[in-house]
């Protein structure tokens, strides 16, 4: 067993919430029991995974994808009372780290996206809330763009879109979780020959193709797995608590 108290602050250490320009409040958002003996993790705080946390005796719910973001509507209502009714009356803490997670040398979704990925990052770049967060390297052999998608379609269990760049085999990469397709343009500026992140907007592929860098969107959620997963385990490791990480599907 843990307090809530020393395994807030230790997260907060670990991932130095305090460099970051955040969307939204990282640490905790729903306070809920004590003592925490058992941790779930998931990508989103969705009620599904609240539910599932809450059946599996989740004394806290850990996540990449909290509550409380900029610009939404403040008031309790709808939905956001739902899934905050449910938590405060299991008594169920809601912990959530934003760009804190996305940005960790070790356990963050960048690196450990480059390590399911088989990638060493040399460099970053792109620059968001105070920090690089996108990272960059070299394949340890070039392979064409349909190559790479078979790659990280066999890594991550979901066929990437691919906009095809100029360049016929691909040697540089960079990579950013989630919702980084506007670093593109950073990814060119480097010089890179192709670019993977989660998701894909309309303009990046009028991007993609003019500037002639290979485009991957592999999925917001299919990306983002990976951090969240990383910490979970460290913290059981670490505090001898039980940790189970709970994966709800989502296609985007």
């Amino acid at each position: 067993m843990i307090t809530l108290n020393e395994l807030v602050d230790y997260l907060n250490t670990e991932l130095d919430i305090g460099r970051f320009q955040d969307y939204c409040p990282n640490g905790l958002q729903v306070e809920g029991r004590q003592e925490i003996g058992t941790l779930v993790s998931g990508v989103s705080a969705s009620m599904a995974l609240l539910e599932a946390a809450i059946a599996a005796g989740a004394d806290a719910i850990l996540v990449h994808h909290g509550y409380f973001w900029k610009g939404e509507d403040h008031r309790i209502t709808g939905m956001k009372r739902r899934r905050l009714q449910r938590l405060l009356e299991s008594e169920t803490s809601l912990i959530a780290y934003h760009l804190p997670l996305d940005a960790h040398p070790v356990l963050g979704n960048n690196a450990q996206l480059a390590r399911v990925l088989g990638f060493t990052a040399s460099g970053s770049f792109g620059a968001d809330g105070g920090m690089e967060l996108g990272q960059y390297g070299e394949l340890e052999r070039d392979l064409s763009g349909s190559a790479l998608a078979g790659h990280i379609a066999q890594c991550l269990g979901r066929e990437p879109l691919h906009i095809d760049g100029t360049s016929e085999t691909i040697h540089t990469v960079g990579w950013c979780t989630g919702a980084a397709q506007s670093y593109i343009e950073a990814a060119v500026a480097q010089g890179l020959d192709a670019f993977i992140s989660g998701e894909i907007s309309e303009q990046t592929v009028h991007i993609a193709r003019e500037c002639g860098i290979h485009y991957f969107a592999a999925g917001h959620h299919a990306t983002e797995r990976f951090g969240v997963q990383a910490l979970g385990a460290r913290l059981a490791e670490r505090f001898d608590i039980s940790h189970r990480f709970i994966d709800i599907a989502n296609p985007v």
